[in-house]
């Protein structure tokens, strides 16, 4: 068995591209590092990699993390400028003893040093929209906080080994060195190769505030399945938050366990691609319904089977 599940529709390529590697024995750890290059290399997707939504200064400002389910070993960077792939610096991370963990410009010399190619990753249309956004702000009283989008991935390799990694440039025109909860393990990921892996994508400075990746992982880990696992985990977390005020904002998680069953839960509209051992990669939307449950249907597939 394999299988990898992503979130949103941004991720498809990225995760056909890595259905090429696991359907060939390749190792989860090349497959989330792959999927999650294609991403960061597109500057169409504005909240990952090049082009993506600068800070408050104009300044792209990437978060990234990499988690190995065997050893779990973990790597992640924050707060860092000028990396053109943050992944594979978290990734690198993740194999040292020590110091696993960089933000600023501490994460980029370390790239530098270890021979990561170092790029502006601010595109004339992510710049565009930043001088735009900065105008509205002044002229209509504008929130600036729009768009927050994390690519988090979740890989299940044919050995058994699972990995999971996350990358984004958090919120748009977010305080210079604010950081979000996808570099923050158990927050924004989490993998037990024995168990599964969990990521999450939404408001950091909510889901910060409670350990929901690795507590789907926890649940699985108690017989759970990966949809309930996630329904479970966001839904005690909201009713804490939501506790004396009117709503929750936005969340979504995905999960996949180490027999490559996958689930989601959401409470805004969401899409998220999957490939696995009996489907080709296939783009899902889902949104909250009333009776409590995430809805689920096929957007684009190359072949699929609804999970």
């Amino acid at each position: 068995m394999w299988g990898m599940i992503a979130t949103w529709n941004m991720a498809r390529d990225g995760v056909k591209k890595a259905e090429g590697i696991l359907s060939n024995n390749g190792s989860a750890c090349e497959a989330v590092e792959a999927a999650i290059i294609e991403v960061e290399n597109n500057p169409e997707y504005v909240s990952v990699g090049y082009g993506a939504l600068p800070n408050e200064a104009g300044v792209v400002e990437l978060d990234a993390a990499y988690m190995d389910g065997d050893s779990f070993n973990i790597g992640a960077i924050a707060g860092a400028a000028n990396i053109k792939n943050p992944i594979s610096v978290a990734k690198k991370l993740s194999e040292e003893s020590y110091n696993i963990f960089l933000v600023g410009d501490g994460a980029t010399k370390y790239a530098e040093k270890e021979g990561f190619e170092l790029q502006n990753m601010l595109t004339p249309k992510s710049k565009e929209d930043y001088t735009k956004r900065v105008k509205e702000i002044y002229e209509k009283d504008l929130s600036p906080y729009d768009g927050h989008d994390t690519v988090g991935v979740v890989a299940l390799d044919t050995a058994g080994k699972m990995v999971t990694g996350t990358s984004t440039s958090g919120l748009f025109m977010k305080k210079s060195g604010r950081v979000g909860d996808s570099p923050l393990s158990g927050s924004g990921f989490y993998v037990d190769s024995e168990i599964g892996g969990a990521t999450a994508t939404g408001l950091g400075e909510d889901l910060m505030k409670g350990c929901v990746s690795y507590e789907i992982v926890r649940l699985m880990g108690e017989g759970l399945t990966p949809e309930v696992a996630c329904k479970q985990a966001l839904a005690v977390l909201t009713k804490k938050l939501t506790k004396g005020k009117s709503k929750a904002r936005a969340w979504s998680v995905i999960a996949m366990n180490k027999d490559g069953e996958w689930g989601v839960a959401t409470n805004v509209e969401f899409s998220f691609a999957v490939a696995t051992k009996d489907q080709e990669t296939t783009v899902y939307s889902a949104h909250p319904a009333s009776d409590g449950e995430t809805k689920i249907k096929v957007v684009e597939a190359d072949s699929a089977t609804e999970g």
